[in-house]
């Protein structure tokens, strides 16, 4: 029976036969989980993400479970909620799991030594951010030229006055998408954008638009840089609530081009990312770092392209504001 099931040595088709009959009188169905830990492997990986509320992570939970699927593995998810506490907890259960390797979408700071360690005892592929030489490879999007798009974006429609929001010192995503923008802006607006501290969350975005109403009614900012999505979001809600009307009255333009974008009205302008193709990159890698055959993604950092997808939230400036001011004085 044992040569029948693991095909490691020849047996007679009859003796096949009998044995598989038996199986099915029996009802017996062999235990994967002995057979992969005979080989040395759970066949199994780990995904952490920071919110799986957040659609883009959902979709590169989706690439990432596509790909292991296809290779024979199982994906275990763990929904970290942007804190070490959470990433530490259940990078320790992974480990007590066994399982074969990480994809890791890092949402806290830097980590503690503790986590450092953690990770460095378990072959990883680092996903949407980078953690440098604690990851085998790194798969991320260009998040520097979605910055630069976006300034270029806006200044073409006139702009000369305006604000990003959702900065967090924290992650490399965000302070990429903030050295592009700023960058780019003053290259061609002549000044510096206002730059609003915050998170990759919708309430942040909420308390960063309130913050500027005073701004965008004088005319003071009439173009808003949101770090993601659901800071897009947040800052939509806050303005429609302080009687402000997109595009009129200011533009919004998001990162990532998660569902709600394509569904909110107006629909968000907003930077595209693949994240479905992120998480299958990502997973591909990961097998290739373990010697899975057919992987033929080596390690190293990739880095995906971005577009920019124009819909209803972005315009030209109130043109009795400053913000037609196009010699940026």
């Amino acid at each position: 029976m044992s040569h029948v099931l693991s095909g490691n040595r020849p047996v007679s088709q009859r003796v096949q036969d009998l044995v598989r009959e038996a199986m099915r009188d029996l009802g017996y169905v062999p235990s994967r989980t002995a057979q992969n830990l005979a080989r040395g492997t759970t066949r199994t990986l780990g995904l952490l993400v920071p919110d799986i509320g957040n659609s883009f992570f959902a979709e590169l939970a989706k690439g990432v479970e596509q790909t292991a699927i296809e290779r024979g593995f199982n994906v275990l998810l763990g929904n970290t909620g942007w804190t070490s506490e959470r990433e530490l907890f259940y990078l320790e259960t992974l480990k007590s799991q066994a399982v074969d390797g990480v994809v890791y979408a890092a949402g806290a700071p830097a980590p503690t030594p503790h986590l450092a360690e953690l990770l460095a005892g378990i072959p990883m592929v680092a996903v949407d951010e980078e953690l440098g030489e604690l990851a085998a490879a790194t798969v991320v999007s260009d998040n520097r030229a979605g910055g630069v798009l976006t300034a270029h974006h806006l200044a073409g429609l006139g702009h000369r006055r305006a604000a990003v929001i959702g900065a967090s010192p924290d992650l490399v995503s965000g302070i990429q998408r903030v050295d592009g923008f700023v960058a780019a802006w003053i290259e061609l607006a002549g000044r510096a954008p206002t730059v609003v501290k915050g998170t990759f969350e919708e309430e942040s975005g909420y308390q960063a638009a309130v913050e500027l109403t005073s701004l965008i009614r004088a005319g003071e900012v009439t173009a808003i840089f949101a770090l993601n999505d659901l800071v897009a979001l947040g800052a939509l809600r806050a303005l429609r609530e302080a009687g402000l009307t997109v595009p009129v009255d200011c533009s919004v333009v998001g990162f990532d081009d998660i569902w709600a974008a394509r569904h909110v009205t107006p629909g968000l302008t907003t930077v595209r990312q693949d994240a479905v193709g992120m998480g299958s990159l990502a997973a591909t890698v990961l097998l290739r770092v373990l010697g899975h055959p057919g992987s033929d993604a080596e390690p190293g950092r990739h880095v995906l392209p971005v577009s920019l997808t124009e819909r209803g939230t972005t315009a030209p400036p109130p043109a009795t504001t400053g913000g037609d001011d196009r010699d940026g004085h």
